[in-house]
């Protein structure tokens, strides 16, 4: 269920910020670059998360 939430989350704001930074260059929105780039992304904070560690941290 995370990386469901993970994907969608991702997909849906960095195609947000896709289409804000194209209408602001005036340029085209593409959906399917959008769509490729979040894929990839999210695979980077999938990665990040599994490699943080999850144990607590000893008082010191």
């Amino acid at each position: 269920m995370r990386i469901i939430a993970t994907l969608f989350w991702t997909l849906l704001l960095v195609n947000m910020i896709s289409y804000v930074v194209a209408s602001m260059q005036g340029d085209t929105y593409n959906f399917i670059t959008s769509s490729i780039v979040a894929v990839i992304f999210a695979g980077f904070v999938m990665l990040i998360g599994k490699a943080l560690p999850n144990e607590p941290v000893e008082k010191h």
